[in-house]
């Protein structure tokens, strides 16, 4: 995953003005431990906790609002988006780092520190609700802070733990991500689609630029996903500015570093019926130039084609349908993407980007399934209009002829 450079950080303070800081941190630090010896109760993280649940069902179940009774199991995919049997996964890639790395002083109201279990819950609703932290705190009987630093806790430990839920597949599993999209779409040799989405923001005074406010007049940070026909996020690219074009997003993502140095889609050729060769490639919308390995469909604008036909760009918009389905999935899963982020790190967000598309692969990968109601109902990008990319390689084009002649 590539994300824009990190500002620089201050300078280091001056010795002596850094030695009576720490100095000032050690007696803060051993005040705060003596306090919790004496407050809080003991925890066994290596345990499972199975009572957190049921009190956080006994006094949020009555908030839900639905015509027909929901049971727990329902009930606990409503709010944490994830069966109990994912959930417990989740738990398993994180345990070791929560229980390394224990909770400072987050305790709940009857005194005892946070389980692995209940932090993880805390996290998944944060980022499946999009709450407030005030508010999601108020459901688990904790504070606003101690939300945040659990939060934060198993980011960190998920960008750790989890990677391998995300990343470009095998020789073999590209195979069946070919055959996947040809069923779907009847391309032959397509390895994937393509498509971008907005995460809007506000931003204070000093960290406002003409760069990241939008075509809409939002502050807002682009996220770039390629996608299988499983809507399985393969590569994503975050960080940058939602002001630059898409088309520019791309060039500064490594994926297209990598096809255009022949790192990707760069495997076996398919053979169309009358002997040519179609190359792997992926499929993009409008708003992506034409290129050997990125298809785009054929708009009113370009030369014609006698081989270009409505059915091809048929096709291809069909293939593309699963980027589109997979941002919106995203965005309904974890609806902290989908509302206005309040003053967020800059540095700290494609930290979040990430998890969230760890998450929804981890849904996909476990056999899980999102209810029906959660994705977007909408377009994920709302409103945004996509602006024709008029860039088209020579090659690009004739690639495309290769494939709509295999078709015809």
């Amino acid at each position: 995953m590539a994300m824009a450079p990190p500002k620089k950080l201050p300078k280091l303070m001056k010795n002596k003005d850094a030695k009576k800081n720490t100095n000032i941190k050690i007696k803060i630090k051993k005040k705060t431990k003596t306090a919790i010896t004496k407050t809080t109760l003991p925890v066994d993280n290596t345990a499972v906790d199975s009572e957190w649940w049921e009190i956080f069902w006994n006094k949020n179940s009555p908030n839900l609002v639905s015509k027909t009774a929901i049971d727990e199991e329902e009930g606990f995919k409503h709010f944490f988006r994830v069966s109990k049997k994912t959930f417990e996964y989740i738990c398993s890639l994180v345990r070791e780092d929560l229980i390394s790395r224990p909770p400072s002083g987050l305790i709940n109201i009857e005194g005892r520190l946070l389980s692995v279990e209940k932090q993880v819950a805390i996290a998944l609703r944060r980022l499946a609700s999009g709450e407030s932290q005030v508010s999601v705190g108020a459901s688990f009987g904790v504070g606003q802070s101690t939300v945040s630093q659990v939060t934060w806790r198993f980011i960190e430990a998920m960008e750790e733990r989890s990677r391998h839920h995300l990343k470009w597949p095998s020789s073999d599993r590209l195979q069946q991500i070919k055959s996947g999209f040809e069923t779907l779409s009847g391309l032959p040799n397509c390895c994937g689609a393509i498509d971008a989405t907005h995460i809007v923001m506000t931003l204070p005074a000093v960290q406002t630029s003409d760069d990241w406010c939008d075509q809409k007049n939002n502050y807002s940070m682009f996220v770039q996903g390629v996608v299988d026909f499983e809507t399985r996020f393969l590569d994503i690219v975050t960080g940058w500015p939602g002001g630059m074009p898409i088309s520019r997003l791309l060039k500064c993502s490594g994926f297209y570093k990598l096809c255009e140095s022949g790192g990707r889609l760069n495997g076996n050729a398919a053979i169309s019926n009358d002997g040519e060769a179609i190359r792997e490639y992926i499929v993009g919308g409008a708003s992506y130039p034409l290129l050997p390995w990125l298809i785009t469909p054929r708009d009113g604008g370009e030369s014609s084609s006698s081989v270009t036909s409505p059915r091809l760009n048929e096709m291809i918009e069909t293939a593309r349908s699963t980027a589109a389905k997979a941002f919106s999935q995203l965005k309904g899963a974890w609806r902290i993407l989908n509302k206005v982020m309040w003053r967020p790190d800059k540095r700290k967000l494609p930290s979040i980007v990430l998890v969230c598309c760890l998450l929804h692969n981890i849904v996909i990968d476990c056999g899980d399934c999102l209810h029906s109601s959660v994705a977007l109902s909408g377009h994920h990008d709302g409103d945004y209009k996509a602006h024709v990319c008029k860039q088209v390689d020579p090659d690009g084009r004739n690639a495309r002829e290769v494939l709509a002649r295999s078709l015809s």
